[in-house]
């Protein structure tokens, strides 16, 4: 039922988990070879989403973000259960710890202090934030986007509350997803992760969001509050924009032209409907 929802297009190859392991990539991205320009001082990385992998998730917004110039590494996490290509299924604990173990890595490799995230559903919501709050990321991390964000849990348009009034429901999901039933509005993670705050100190932040979203809802569970938040929606930044929960996080260059804008305030640009027809032309072609 969840993967249904959230799942993406089947994907090609996933990326390797440990920063030590990944190869240089042809398209600039994974390569632990790359130096930060003074232009972006920190390297970027790149957290899917439930249920997908890198390859997949970041087909369009990793060249996006490579094209600018930033050093740019897509962690793959949350394998569980044996199950390939279909990942961020895992205890976000478990991933947690991956992406400490990633971050590090980036780091030493590239000679950075700190790296920006950004990420799409859970990528960008309750693991980065999980990381910050109790695996002592936050002096890692200088700016964290999160698209379509996990922060607050959803409902999945009323599904995953249905769910956890079905006897056994709750349990049955979370054998296959643990990650799943942690999303989920309400869940013990959510209270703990929640709990004291939604930011930490030191850590830039910005959401980026659709009304259109029918998985993380309602679609303001996905803002986060705190003195440096900067909480956006796709729609008021162009009205014809109608991404649903995957679109924003996939394909949707308004989402990404946001995100950019996040990561290099100094140097933003309008992000208008004219990089939404940019995101859908370089779609089809």
């Amino acid at each position: 039922m969840a993967a249904a929802l959230l799942a993406a297009p089947a994907a090609t190859l996933a990326a390797p988990a440990r920063a030590d392991a990944a190869p240089a990539s042809s398209s600039g991205i994974n390569d632990f070879g790359c130096r930060p320009s003074a232009a972006h001082p920190r390297p970027l990385v790149l957290l899917h989403g439930t249920f997908v992998n890198p390859a997949e998730q970041w087909l369009i917004g990793g060249p996006y973000f490579a094209d600018r110039g930033y050093c740019v590494f897509e962690l793959d996490y949350g394998q569980y259960g044996g199950i390939p290509l279909v990942h961020g299924i895992a205890p976000i604990e478990q991933s947690g710890a991956q992406l400490a173990d990633y971050v590090d890595g980036v780091l030493a490799a590239t000679g950075a202090r700190q790296v920006d995230i950004v990420g799409h559903s859970q990528g960008g919501g309750a693991l980065p934030r999980y990381y910050l709050k109790f695996l002592g990321g936050a002096p890692k991390v200088h700016t964290l986007v999160g698209i379509a964000p996990t922060n607050h849990g959803g409902t999945a348009s009323g599904i995953f509350t249905l769910a956890q009034q079905i006897p056994g429901a709750t349990q049955v999901v979370g054998t296959a997803c643990p990650a799943c039933v942690e999303q989920f509005v309400g869940s013990a993670f959510n209270q703990r992760l929640d709990a004291g705050g939604d930011t930490v100190p030191g850590v830039e932040y910005t959401t980026i969001v659709s009304r259109d979203d029918e998985v993380v809802t309602p679609y303001t569970n996905q803002f986060l509050d705190g003195p440096d938040v900067h909480n956006v929606v796709v729609q008021d930044l162009c009205p014809l924009d109608v991404s649903d929960h995957v679109l924003v996080g996939t394909v949707d260059e308004v989402a990404f032209h946001e995100a950019a804008n996040a990561l290099d305030p100094e140097n933003a640009t309008p992000t208008t409907c004219a990089d939404l027809l940019t995101g859908v032309t370089g779609a089809l072609i």
